[in-house]
């Protein structure tokens, strides 16, 4: 996908994004291909699917926020009755590279977004991209989840590990809920995480990214969002 496919997509899934917004999203893969010859935090094969396979698939969560939480939405972006108000604290928990996080702190500049990881050269690669991206939103952090004192509205992840594992890293640290990238069938997933967590029925919802998106990579790839 190359960065005109991308940005018209992404015109089309987002109308109020900025020029300014659209020239962070082109110059991403400049930085990663730079970056990623440095300290290899995405595969080769990927890297030249860097908008498809990794921008565009981040913003899976944005597309849904804009979709099933407007609210949410238009306060993530300061617009509206939120422009005022305090920003909302975001943390990408496994962030590897800045996945999901630097993609969504673009279209959210408004909020205030955490990247931790717990390998230190990928934080650099985060570090760097974000400096590039000249994003004053984001703040790196390498450390477990666990190790952080602070509690966030959200917190968004792509796919680190089964739902089984995630939940107790995040145990204490929300105050609204958790958005994770997630491919494949997840009824079984999610029923083990709801009986051992006792969650609530009804909080657990997943939205397929194919209902943004047509590109048929995204046709097992699914957002679930999970209430406090």
């Amino acid at each position: 996908m190359t960065f005109d496919e991308f940005k018209s997509i992404i015109e089309e899934g987002f109308p109020e994004i900025s020029a300014g917004q659209l020239e962070q999203f082109r110059m991403m893969e400049a930085l990663y291909r730079d970056w990623n010859s440095k300290i290899n935090v995405v595969s080769r094969k990927d890297i030249d699917q860097l908008y498809r396979h990794h921008v565009l698939h981040s913003l899976g969560i944005a597309a849904y926020i804009r979709k099933m939480m407007p609210e949410v939405y238009d306060h993530l972006r300061g617009e509206g009755a939120y422009s005022i108000a305090q920003p909302l604290k975001i943390m990408d928990l496994g962030t590897g590279g800045g996945f999901p996080g630097i993609p969504l702190a673009v279209i959210f500049p408004h909020a205030d977004f955490t990247l931790c990881d717990s390998i230190g050269k990928k934080i650099i690669v985060a570090t760097e991209v974000s400096k590039g991206l000249g994003l004053k939103n984001v703040r790196t952090v390498n450390a477990r989840a666990e190790s952080l004192p602070e509690t966030f509205d959200y917190i968004v992840s792509r796919a680190v590990t089964s739902l089984e594992n995630f939940m107790p890293w995040v145990k204490g640290k929300y105050s609204e809920g958790i958005l994770y990238l997630k491919g494949g069938d997840l009824a079984e997933e999610i029923s083990t995480a709801m009986s051992k967590f006792k969650m609530r029925k009804g909080s657990v919802h997943i939205w397929p990214i194919s209902n943004w998106s047509s590109d048929e990579f995204f046709e097992t790839k699914q957002v679930i969002y999970i209430e406090k």
